[in-house]
């Protein structure tokens, strides 16, 4: 096992210990919010899956970019939510059961969505291209809905100990998740650099800043859904767009590079957006904190 292997097995435990933590403070009627709500799950695929890779293929079309960053930007718009995408939800001020909605919802989607989408465009384009949907599924069911359910069974069996354990196994996962994605990133660096002058930084930035702005547009009435749609709609599932890109582009090894520093710049770039969002929740609350609106 080499130690690429060691970093991938650690980068997996944290995301299934991170989604872990949130499902010992869910419950099922959190995660099926979404599906009961067909108006705002529609209006969530239109903002990450259709508006976001529109935008990208305009770009694209407008603009000469290396193919790690044509590759990385489409995946990326083809992909849902990360699993580390919850632990915002308390700076956001967004509603529990909105956000574990689109956490599940969206990654269902995508199950559908990213294999016929990656189709769709390859077809367009006339390149061959595909993604298995057994492959989307499992890693939609491993890093997402299995450690939900198996967190909502424990609270429902054992409330006590999950609601013990939550905050120490979540701190746990991000302190791993750090450890293993530090040397990546900077494995990374020197790729990203010698991309440097190709606009990849840039292209990145305003991924990550179109697509806050998309979703805040689409994120409906509610101000705490739109602030948590905005964060969705800029950062996504890395999991989903490596592999799509493993599958169909094995010899762009940058790609990975770029999809990995996707994160790290997305969580930037929404630092002012939540300080700009708390400042508005502090002048005028949202509904979210109100009687009759429970989280």
């Amino acid at each position: 096992m080499t130690v690429a292997d060691v970093i991938g097995i650690a980068i997996n435990i944290s995301m299934f210990l991170i989604v872990l933590g949130f499902g010992f403070n869910a419950t099922f009627d959190n995660v099926t919010y979404l599906f009961r709500r067909p108006r705002l799950f529609v209006r969530a695929i239109v903002a990450m899956n259709i508006v976001m890779l529109g935008l990208v293929i305009g770009a694209l079309m407008v603009f000469n970019l290396p193919p790690p960053i044509r590759i990385a930007l489409v995946a990326l718009a083809l992909s849902p939510v990360p699993p580390i995408f919850p632990s915002n939800r308390v700076k956001a001020g967004g509603r529990v059961r909105y956000t574990l909605g689109l956490l599940a919802g969206a990654g269902v989607a995508a199950v559908v969505l990213a294999p016929l989408g990656i189709e769709l465009l390859g077809r367009s384009f006339g390149v061959a291209m595909h993604m298995p949907v057994s492959r989307v599924a499992s890693i939609i069911v491993m890093s997402v809905l299995l450690p939900l359910l198996v967190g909502i069974a424990i609270r429902y069996f054992a409330p006590t100990f999950a609601e013990r354990a939550a905050r120490p196994v979540s701190l746990f996962a991000t302190i791993l998740l750090i450890v293993a994605v530090l040397p990546v990133l900077v494995i990374a660096t020197k790729t990203i650099l010698a991309l440097a002058g190709t606009g990849a930084l840039a292209c990145l930035i305003l991924f990550s800043v179109v697509g806050v702005a998309v979703g805040h547009l689409l994120g409906g009435p509610e101000p705490g859904d739109r602030t948590i749609l905005a964060l969705a709609t800029g950062s996504r599932h890395p999991g989903i767009a490596i592999a799509l890109t493993n599958i169909n582009f094995p010899e762009q090894k940058a790609v990975m590079a770029v999809v990995f520093y996707h994160l790290l710049i997305g969580s930037i770039v929404s630092i002012p957006y939540l300080s700009w969002r708390r400042r508005t929740r502090a002048d005028a609350p949202d509904s979210a904190g109100t009687p009759g609106n429970p989280a």
